[in-house]
């Protein structure tokens, strides 16, 4: 039903595409510096979640309604840009609060806030649109064979951008108890949204 023998090839491209610093390392980053290593992997479950409907979407045939109305696209990086602003300025609060001995982080919002993250970010859809149907191999089933494809890039993503938000969870756990270190640690993370957002914005200006 699938084709087994384009997987090494296949994880060999995903691992490309991951392995360098990229806006979702970064944001994962700032997770775990804001939140700890809790938030991390409740973050990085619900970027799975986002990225399981981009795949099922692609799957279905949904992909070329994006491949064929790119301003679809252009309004989910709009909208990714905006939601990683209101980020950034909830972490500044949560610095400043940290600074006058009031700092508290909601820990439930992080697996939506990785949803959200996720959802918007277009550059997921269209690695499915461009990558995927490259692995299509010999398979009898070509969209069984997309969805096993889109499983695995999911399951890499999540394995090591969560190792990475759990690092940086460690590291905010040696520090939770000073609450200017706290405050250093979310006007890191504010940053990183910001950036985020400007890389977003500069991408579609570019485009």
């Amino acid at each position: 039903m699938v084709d087994p023998t384009v997987l090494p090839g296949y994880m060999a491209v995903i691992l490309l595409f991951l392995g360098p610093p990229g806006p979702d390392m970064a944001y994962m980053l700032a997770v775990g510096l804001e939140g700890g290593r809790r938030s991390a992997v409740k973050a990085i479950l619900g970027i799975g979640t986002g990225m399981s409907v981009y795949a099922a979407a692609v799957v279905a045939g949904m992909g070329e309604i994006a491949r064929s109305h790119p301003s679809v696209l252009d309004t989910v990086r709009i909208l990714g840009a905006v939601y990683l602003l209101w980020l950034a300025f909830v972490t500044l609060r949560h610095a400043r609060r940290a600074i006058s001995g009031h700092g508290e982080v909601r820990a439930g919002r992080w697996y939506l806030r990785g949803v959200l993250v996720s959802i918007t970010n277009p550059k997921i859809i269209l690695f499915y649109l461009a990558v995927l149907p490259q692995f299509i191999g010999r398979a009898e089933n070509p969209a069984l064979q997309m969805a096993v494809l889109g499983a695995i890039n999911i399951l890499m993503e999540m394995l090591l951008y969560g190792c990475v938000g759990v690092m940086a969870g460690f590291f905010q756990a040696r520090l939770a108890g000073s609450t200017g270190a706290t405050a250093v640690l979310n006007y890191i993370a504010c940053g990183v949204y910001v950036v985020l957002a400007g890389v977003i914005t500069g991408e579609m200006l570019l485009a």
